[in-house]
């Protein structure tokens, strides 16, 4: 048995057209060499393009087998005679905008069942629209009154609640869930997204919790994309919005009435607590939580780990537990460090 690959170009390009495509020069190799897959410097194959960006990958190169490999020109000297160099300004740069040209397919859910319309396994209410050209996997539920636009895919086992609106061109992966929610155009929402439900509201008791009833919205504006297994809550009496952009990794947490301004970055296992405010273009590293209420101004970014719990202005860069200003934060944890290596070591207890 052959091992499958997933993902095959969805064109033909050689080493000659690749350079074309790119305005960009190129000598050695084989012009004519067809580009068959995309590889890192340790794995390519004859017919592979591949890139270096860092010389410390300088080795790796050397020993490449790839039928070209993206390079800046003071790097282009360190390519292997039989590979065929392409010179441009930013490799990297360069070889994703060729992955891109390669694998369409890759850059949003595709049908589970190379589904073209509307599956007959899926559950429609007569009441929802959907406009031509939407795709439909197996085991969908569309809701009554729900709104479909042209291009979207609803991939199998997707639920789309009662009077739930998604925009056009959208990819919406499988078993996401969608109520309470309005969704913009070319929105990726990715495997086991969960939107819409409840946020955690109770009112606190001696004896016992009261439920908050959770009657806002979740507003996605377009361009926007969630990594799988995500959660965005609707609002207490608020909307909850993610702006126009913003691209958000697995595992995070979006809390009742939080709204994030546009083109936002946050990474993976993020919390962000009730009513918080993000501006735009804020970055958040992994695993940072974000206290209620607070404000993270436009630009800021955030260090991976970091708790905040207070206002973080405009453009700063701030990191720790509590976060602050980098730089104090940096200064504090020298000179915790300077005060372990001055302490004398400790003395084994009993020892003579």
């Amino acid at each position: 048995m052959t091992e499958p690959q997933f993902l095959v170009p969805a064109e033909a390009m050689t080493v000659a057209s690749v350079a074309a495509f790119l305005k960009a020069e190129w000598a050695g190799g084989d012009g004519d060499r067809v580009i068959g897959r995309v590889s890192a410097l340790s794995n390519a194959a004859a017919d592979s393009l591949t890139f270096l960006d860092n010389p410390k990958y300088g080795d790796q190169l050397a020993a490449t087998r790839a039928a070209a490999c993206l390079v800046s020109a003071r790097q282009r000297d360190l390519v292997p005679a039989g590979v065929a160099a392409i010179v441009v300004p930013h490799p990297h740069a360069a070889f994703v905008q060729v992955s891109r040209k390669l694998y369409p397919q890759a850059l949003r859910p595709q049908s589970l069942f190379g589904a073209t319309g509307i599956s007959p396994g899926a559950m429609i209410h007569p009441s929802a629209r959907l406009e031509p050209g939407v795709v439909v996997d197996p085991g969908v539920v569309v809701g009554p009154q729900a709104e479909v636009g042209s291009g979207t895919l609803l991939a199998a086992g997707c639920v789309v609640g009662p009077g739930v609106r998604i925009g056009r061109d959208c990819a919406i992966g499988p078993h996401v869930s969608l109520v309470h929610a309005l969704v913009g155009n070319r929105v990726i929402l990715h495997a086991g997204v969960r939107v819409g439900q409840d946020g955690f509201g109770f009112e606190l008791g001696r004896v016992k919790h009261a439920k908050v009833p959770q009657v806002g919205r979740v507003i996605i504006q377009d361009d926007v994309e969630i990594g799988a297994n995500s959660t965005v809550d609707r609002g207490h009496v608020l909307d909850t919005v993610v702006g126009e952009g913003t691209k958000i990794d697995n595992l995070v947490q979006i809390a009742h009435n939080v709204e994030i301004g546009r083109h936002c970055v946050i990474v993976s296992q993020v919390g962000i607590s009730g009513s918080a405010r993000l501006g735009d273009f804020v970055m958040l590293g992994g695993q940072v939580g974000v206290n209620n209420h607070v404000t993270i101004g436009s630009g800021a970014q955030i260090a991976a780990t970091s708790i905040v719990k207070d206002d973080v202005p405009d453009g700063a860069r701030w990191g720790g537990r509590p976060a602050k200003p980098v730089r104090e934060w940096f200064r504090e944890i020298a000179a915790v460090e300077r005060l372990a290596r001055a302490r004398p070591a400790d003395r084994d207890e009993g020892a003579s």
